[in-house]
């Protein structure tokens, strides 16, 4: 489910969950924050990390880190395109559910879809690699619970 998407595990038990829904996408939200997103992957729904639960959990899978010319694109909710990758999980496919970071300090700046596996993004020079789904300074980031 949502911690297997990038391989954390994670002690839920204290914590007050809730199911929710916004702009058509199903929700998980933990003590209020929305930190969870079922996602259509192509080949069924798959739960994924908001940008909020990337940032309460740092996980180290399912990742591309991108350089400092592509963020204010990314800030937009543009795509992101391949000549901006310089690292990547490398055992992302095409197809996968993936966050983007800043490469400089590792902070979350969008969540989409791998539009080419994590070894073709890196060593592309045009071309989208992500299709993006939600970024920092979206309606979900802005989402007040």
């Amino acid at each position: 489910m949502l911690t297997e998407s990038v391989g954390l595990e994670l002690d839920l038990t204290e914590s007050f969950l809730e199911r929710g829904h916004f702009e058509g996408r199903d929700l998980i939200l933990v003590d209020r924050v929305p930190v969870g997103i079922h996602l259509d992957s192509g080949e069924g729904m798959v739960w994924f990390p908001t940008l909020r639960g990337i940032v309460a959990w740092q996980p180290e899978r399912s990742w591309a880190a991108v350089d400092h010319g592509a963020i204010p694109f990314l800030m937009n909710g543009a795509d992101c395109m391949g000549a901006g990758i310089h690292l990547a999980d490398l055992s992302l496919e095409a197809g996968d559910m993936v966050w983007v970071r800043d490469q400089e300090h590792g902070k979350p700046l969008a969540i989409g879809q791998a539009l080419v596996s994590g070894s073709e993004m890196v060593s592309m020079t045009k071309g989208k690699a992500i299709q993006t789904l939600h970024w920092v300074g979206d309606e979900l980031w802005g989402l007040e619970t």
